[in-house]
């Protein structure tokens, strides 16, 4: 693979752009969401914050002069949001080159070809070249590298996209060369505004079709906020409309009605809606932070609707059950001891029964863990005498709790005076366990909540008896 085979120079789009507005040119075979792309920031659906006049992207976008011109960037957001337009808007500015390079193919040896190409290029042609990176996520470390001396040099001026958190995804010495820029999911009326344009565009369907209200509608819910969704699903329904693949370009009777695109046509293109969800990334760990906040906080809606967004998505339901088993422990604990029962018991079945109808299983422990009274006081007590041990505390263990069992114990005195709590009354015995310098320390700090009230009174008496007081 060579990088001419990725490359184009700026006015190769506009060639492009008028095959596709002439009857019969290659926009009939171009996809919908390709013909609309934007040419310039101006034409850009959302990301105001990254387009507005005086903006660092603008500035790169215009080509302008001086330093802030060159600087390369780093596109993060989720898939649809623009991140490709972005690069392509990028590499009309100015006298400039641009090479697209895929993470999933590409590899050290393509990305020193386009290096080695962009300094010829800048050094004897006075051509700026904008290398766009596409899922820079899957570059490893030795391969990202391999950009480090372009980017810091100045050969090309880096486009690098990625639906991954970059601060895990790219290598800090790149990371700190580029501009971050996060693009935001598209808002309803950014996607709603991309369809009218589709429809009345001559690059699009160019007023052939009528889309209704409920079509529309369901189109923007099915999207997942998605603008390559978005048209892509318009497209499709189109052409359910039309009974063909959708016409382009002008049209071929200029008195006819527009074909109405229908609910029905809109739901035979796409009947379900785009779940985002990236089982080891940004998404994963959001939804399932949001599930954990929402069992903890005792909002059971809130926390059905994650546990649904992970079952459709595709996330083990093994996974699920086992954070089920934490919360239940983490968030619940003594306040409802049956909770722990409720979530080992629905982690066991998973393993037993496998899915679709685990999924029963963990609504049942969800609904239990959301509405149970909540305490943390265990957990809270556990870290509590872990940071005394780690600081240092815990005397020798009274000579009265030590092992007595074997040869010789009794005569170091091992085990001499212990009271053995059965003989007691209430079988508990009045004697110390804790060691001697952590005599009267409470760790554990019960909550009025739920079955842990009862565990507060009765506590209370033990430590009495225990202590003698």
């Amino acid at each position: 693979m060579t990088a001419d085979l990725f490359s184009a120079d700026p006015e190769s789009d506009d060639d492009a752009d008028s095959a596709a507005e002439r009857p019969g040119g290659r926009q009939r075979h171009t996809p919908l969401a390709v013909r609309m792309r934007p040419r310039s920031l101006d034409e850009v659906v959302g990301q105001q914050h990254l387009v507005k006049p005086g903006s660092p992207l603008r500035v790169l976008a215009e080509g302008t002069s001086g330093r802030a011109g060159a600087s390369s960037v780093i596109l993060y957001g989720p898939p649809g949001t623009g991140k490709t337009t972005l690069a392509h808007v990028i590499a009309r500015g100015g006298t400039r080159k641009f090479v697209e390079l895929s993470a999933i193919r590409a590899g050290v040896k393509d990305v020193r070809q386009v290096m080695d190409q962009a300094l010829t290029d800048r050094d004897l042609r006075g051509i700026t070249t904008v290398l766009f990176l596409d899922e820079i996520h899957r570059f490893n470390k030795a391969q990202q590298d391999a950009l480090l001396p372009g980017v810091e040099n100045g050969w090309v001026i880096l486009v690098a996209a990625t639906t991954e958190n970059p601060s895990f995804s790219v290598v800090a010495p790149l990371l700190s060369r580029s501009l971050l820029l996060t693009l935001q999911p598209l808002t309803q009326e950014d996607l709603g505004g991309l369809i009218d344009r589709a429809l009345a565009d001559s690059r699009g369907l160019g007023g052939e079709f009528a889309l209704e209200d409920e079509a529309r509608k369901h189109i923007l819910r099915v999207s997942g906020g998605d603008a390559r969704r978005v048209l892509t699903t318009l497209e499709a329904a189109a052409a359910v409309a039309s009974g063909k693949a959708p016409a382009s370009g002008e049209p071929e009777n200029q008195d006819a009605e527009p074909v109405k695109i229908t609910p029905e046509d809109a739901e035979q293109a796409a009947d379900f809606a785009v779940q985002r969800y990236d089982k080891d990334g940004d998404q994963h760990y959001d939804i399932v932070s949001a599930f954990i906040k929402s069992l903890r906080g005792s909002d059971v809606d809130a926390a059905l609707h994650y546990l649904a967004r992970m079952i459709v998505a595709g996330e083990d339901p093994r996974f699920i059950a086992r954070r089920l088993v934490i919360a239940a422990g983490e968030e619940v604990a003594m306040a409802d001891p049956t909770a722990l029962q409720t979530a080992v018991a629905a982690a066991q079945a998973v393993q037993l029964i496998g899915m679709p109808e685990a999924r029963i299983l963990l609504a049942q422990a969800t609904v239990h863990i959301a509405t149970a009274p909540k305490s943390n006081a265990s957990y809270k007590a556990l870290d509590a005498a872990i940071a005394d041990v780690r600081a240092g505390k815990g005397a020798p263990v009274p000579a009265h709790l030590r092992d007595a069992h074997y040869s010789g114990a009794h005569r170091l005195g091992h085990g001499k005076g212990y009271i053995y709590a059965h003989d007691q009354p209430h079988h508990v015995a009045a004697q110390q366990y804790a060691p001697d310098d952590l005599l009267g320390t409470d760790y554990y700090r019960p909550t009025g909540n739920g079955a842990e009230r009862a565990v507060a009174d009765r506590l209370e008496r033990l430590r009495q008896i225990i202590r003698g007081t």
